[in-house]
């Protein structure tokens, strides 16, 4: 990241509709953007074959994108961003 590059602080809504197929896949791309994650929460629904995880994240518009994006290409996965009004480098 570019010193010119604003970290910022948000937080990433993950649901995942098919979790055989879905959850190695998106534990392996959180695994390789872990610098930018600082909180996780996973709720498994089973009954329902679907999961939900919801990040915390502080980085850059580029780095939560870059995540954001690979896990938006996988199939019967949605994800959505929000990100607070500051950044969080001052």
């Amino acid at each position: 990241m570019s010193l010119s590059q604003n970290k910022r602080l948000g937080v990433v809504a993950i649901i995942i509709q098919d979790r055989q197929q879905a959850v190695k896949k998106i534990n392996d791309i959180l695994t390789d953007h872990s610098d930018v994650i600082i909180g996780r929460l996973g709720l498994p629904q089973p009954q329902k074959n679907l999961s939900i995880i919801s990040l915390i994240v502080d980085g850059s518009t580029d780095d939560v994108g870059a995540l954001t994006g690979k896990i938006g290409q996988l199939d019967n996965v949605t994800v959505k961003t929000a990100f607070a009004k500051t950044s969080s480098i001052q």
